[in-house]
């Protein structure tokens, strides 16, 4: 709210004004105002002392006076300024604030931007500024215990100040009450006289003091310049990225109302020595290779068209060796009037040897694309030994996001060159290749720059911890070339198929809208919810589930889902969306992700996303594809094998499970596991108290909700809305299970005391989930969080297995194979292969072989995996 008012007014003059600590005045008139307020809470209590901080940093005067309120300094400060003739702003939402109105002093709300002048004040409260403290002493105020006249409501004050006037004349002459007639009129006289004493009380409670002793009038309240290393202290502190940004950009406070740059400005690192270099001739590119060839570690970056990056373009390679020291080699600017630079092929022939030997060590940010687009030129780096967005991630996978401006602000306190800065945005932006050489040089020697001074930074802290150091050089860095080789093998899929399905879709569609307008009766537009609300909730008389935050009627999902359980219009609705994203996603969008060049699709793995460890991808996400519904699964059968070949898909049966019954040494899953039972088999045995051999198909689908459930730190209400069963019922079925399997209940219970005292929960291999909100005093982030502990363990170990396998297999496939099978995707616990036919059945025998054996649990892993010609029929 400051900073917007700082924007939209450009005062010379200010003050922040907070109540000070302790009782004031107004407490020794009348014991009892504001006494039923609560106390402010903890944990906005301890926000205070930093907003000072940064208000102060701000160069902004503040203001904080003893024995009287904020309201007080407020009205002193701005009657004084407004008797000279300057004109006041308060920003407010307090009502009382109306009284100080006048033809200098404006008040504006900042959440709802209304101002409020004397016209405003009489049109919005019935009465002018001059008669606010008499409406409040009237009415009361129940928000500061202000007590009023007994049974005087708004209506009733209004008709009596407009009627015969303020406070006093009231008081002055009682008898004119009954002539205003408004209900209770002939009786208000002797209220008056009865209570008079009183309302001459909330009179003066209600009235703003404007004569409160100040250090300082309002000539002295000027901005002063903002104390920019103390703002960047405090915005680091408390991740104010963008703030933080501006400031360290020379857009902060100082300039507060300067949004961009001049269009000639040419960006520059702003607070780090820097020399930077363009190559441009063979002498500095040998140079070069001889200092990056002698340097014990080099940073190596490279500059592209595209973030596609099997359609990206090399533009250019840069190079650090140590802080402030870089180098950019540009070899594909084209814009009219670029200078010459080095032939591509010849200065490439020079930097491969360098590039491809394992022994010259370097580091990247996310090197991984890099390692893809040298690829695409016939270069295979090696020698990869760090990559700082890994290195973040491994650190604290939660506290940042992991690009490197991100990482910049966080660690160094650094604001990079932004790339729109340097290349415009929107439709107009420029690609690499036709920025111009005196910016595009320093932007890309800086990433390289910015990338070494991470490492040194990020480092030295990930290998004070050994568990962490192993995550990232056994799992993380040796996934890079994996799943760098899994992309641009990419994977093949029939458009042909897609296409038919995307008709039949669209069929479907348009069958079930035209049932929705049949139940509802009219024609609508199945996604606004503006019409949905009216058709539900006015219409159909639908009950209210759950509402927006701005009070409105819900109809987002998790409502339509309760609903439809009642409702058939609701059930037909999500079916709807179901399809349509399903037609949009996938049917319709994947045949145009096609390559030209491979004829495949070509997705994007993401290391550094989720929490836990998972991988993640996009453009296509594969990981989202749907597998319950019929239509979800026929999006498999698309993704088919080559001419000769076959689809082999291998996952773990039931990981999260055995490695809940690992970590918690419960004997009874540790039992059923080592018997090779069916574990939801085993645990509906056990929760219904039936033999195994008798257990119903219902009992095990109960009993997988209740293991898989648990897991995820499902409640009882949760549980019970799934199985569609009471409450009570749901409760029963969890005190059996933890009966049954008391040692998953004390790893639960030591896991949320462990997580609370340690901040953290960790994965078999050492890496951690940091957990924020584990002592927040919201309820609900706190259990949140509590679950989210439960749960990281076992879904974090899972990926980190996941990984290892990939790793496992990846160097099987490379040492021991001759190109007969080829690694394509990787879907939460599955891998998927292209195989030559005539070997897959001993390769499928590999495969889950190299997967079991990637941990050593207390419980077998189980790998199992099918063959077949598209991946549906694999899996």
């Amino acid at each position: 709210m400051l900073r917007s008012l700082l924007k939209q007014y450009k005062p010379t003059q200010m003050a922040v004004v907070f109540d000070a600590k302790g009782k004031t005045f107004r407490n020794d008139l009348y014991a009892e105002y504001k006494a039923h307020r609560p106390t402010m809470p903890d944990d906005l209590r301890s926000q205070i002392e930093p907003l000072h901080r940064i208000v102060r940093a701000l160069g902004l005067p503040l203001v904080c006076v003893p024995g009287v309120e904020a309201d007080d300094v407020i009205g002193t400060i701005a009657t004084q300024a407004s008797k000279e003739g300057r004109s006041v702003l308060i920003s407010t939402g307090d009502k009382d604030m109306a009284q100080l109105v006048d033809d200098n002093i404006t008040l504006i709300n900042t959440m709802t931007n209304t101002i409020l002048g004397p016209e405003e004040v009489l049109e919005k409260f019935g009465v002018g500024p001059e008669l606010i403290v008499d409406l409040l002493a009237l009415q009361g105020d129940k928000a500061d215990n202000i007590p009023g006249l007994p049974g005087v409501g708004e209506k009733t004050a209004l008709a009596m100040l407009n009627g015969v006037g303020g406070v006093e004349q009231i008081l002055a002459h009682p008898e004119k009450m009954p002539e205003l007639g408004f209900r209770g009129a002939k009786t208000m006289p002797a209220k008056i006289a009865e209570h008079g004493e009183m309302l001459r009380l909330s009179y003066e409670l209600a009235t703003i003091k404007l004569d409160v002793e100040l250090d300082q009038d309002w000539h002295q309240l000027n901005i002063a310049p903002a104390d920019n290393e103390e703002l960047i202290k405090c915005y680091g502190e408390m991740e104010f990225k963008r703030w933080l940004a501006e400031v360290l950009d020379g857009k902060g406070a100082n300039s507060i109302t300067n949004d961009s740059q001049g269009e000639d400005s040419t960006p520059v690192p702003q607070d780090i020595d820097a020399n930077y270099i363009t190559i441009l001739s063979w002498q500095q590119l040998d140079e070069w290779i001889e200092k990056l060839a002698s340097a014990e570690l080099f940073a190596v970056d490279t500059e592209t068209t595209s973030l596609n990056y099997m359609q990206a373009k090399l533009v250019g390679l840069s190079f650090a060796i140590e802080a402030g020291q870089a180098a950019y080699l540009p070899l594909g600017h084209d814009y009219p009037d670029a200078p010459e630079q080095l032939d591509m092929a010849q200065a490439l022939a020079k930097l491969t040897p360098l590039l491809e030997d394992a022994s010259i060590k370097k580091v990247g940010q996310n090197l991984k694309y890099d390692m893809s687009i040298l690829a695409n030129v016939g270069i295979t780096l090696r020698g990869i030994a760090f990559d700082t967005m890994l290195e973040s991630y491994v650190f604290n996978s939660v506290a940042s996001k992991h690009n490197m401006d991100d990482l910049a602000l966080k660690y160094l306190g650094h604001k990079t060159i932004g790339f729109e800065e340097i290349a415009g945005k929107g439709a107009k932006q420029l690609t690499f290749n036709q920025i111009p050489l005196e910016v595009a040089a320093p932007y890309a020697a800086e990433d390289a720059d910015i990338t070494l001074r991470l490492h040194q930074h990020l480092w030295p802290r990930l290998a004070k911890a050994p568990a962490l150091a192993s995550v990232f050089s056994d799992i993380e860095l040796p996934l890079v070339s994996v799943l760098s080789q899994i992309e641009r093998q990419g994977v093949l899929i029939d458009s042909m198929l897609l296409g038919q399905q995307s008709e039949e879709l669209a069929r479907k569609i348009d069958e079930l809208e035209q049932k929705a307008y049949d139940i509802a009766g009219e024609t609508f537009n199945l996604s606004s919810t503006k019409q949905l609300q009216a058709l539900f909730f006015e219409k159909l008389g639908y009950p209210v589930i759950k509402k927006t935050p701005k009070g409105a009627p819900s109809t987002a999902e998790e409502v339509l889902v309760e609903l439809a359980l009642d409702y058939p219009l609701p059930k037909i609705l999500l079916e709807h969306r179901s399809l349509s994203k399903l037609k949009s996603t996938y049917t319709d969008k994947l045949p145009l992700m096609v390559d030209a060049n491979t004829g495949r699709v070509h997705t994007s793995y993401h290391q550094a996303n989720a929490a836990t460890g998972r991988l993640s991808s996009s453009e296509p996400n594969l990981q989202n594809i749907p597998i319950r519904t019929e239509e979800g699964r026929r999006i498999r059968h698309a993704f088919i094998a080559g001419e000769g070949r076959k689809i082999l898909a291998a996952d773990y049966s039931q990981i999260e499970l055995r490695i809940m019954a690992h970590l918690s040494q419960d004997p009874g899953l540790l039992s059923a596991f080592a018997e090779g039972k069916d574990i939801h088999s085993a645990t509906a045995a056990e929760v219904f108290g039936v033999d195994f051999s008798e257990v119903s198909s219902e009992q095990r689908r109960r009993a997988k909700a209740v293991n898989f459930g648990l897991i995820y730190g499902m409640s009882a209400f949760g549980l019970a809305r799934q199985l569609d069963i009471p409450r009570s019922e749901a409760q029963k079925y969890i005190d059996i299970y933890f009966k049954r399997y008391p040692g998953v209940l004390k790893y639960m219970e030591e896991t949320r005391a462990a997580a609370a005292e340690q901040g953290y929960v960790s994965t078999l291999f050492g890496r951690r989930l940091y957990l924020p909100a584990i002592k927040d005093r919201n309820a609900m982030r706190r259990q949140a969080a509590e679950r989210a502990a439960i749960n990281a363990p076992m879904q974090g170990t899972a990926a980190d297995i996941i990984k290892k396998a990939m790793i496992d297999v990846a160097h099987w496939i490379a040492s021991d194979t001759q190109g007969e099978i080829t690694m394509i995707m990787q879907v939460h616990d599955e891998l998927v292969f292209e195989v030559d036919s005539d070997k897959a059945e001993s390769l499928k025998e590999k495969v889950c072989q190299l997967m079991a054996s990637t941990a050593s649990l207390d419980v077998e892993l189980l790998a199992e995996a099918g063959i077949g010609d598209n991946w549906e029929q694999a899996h």
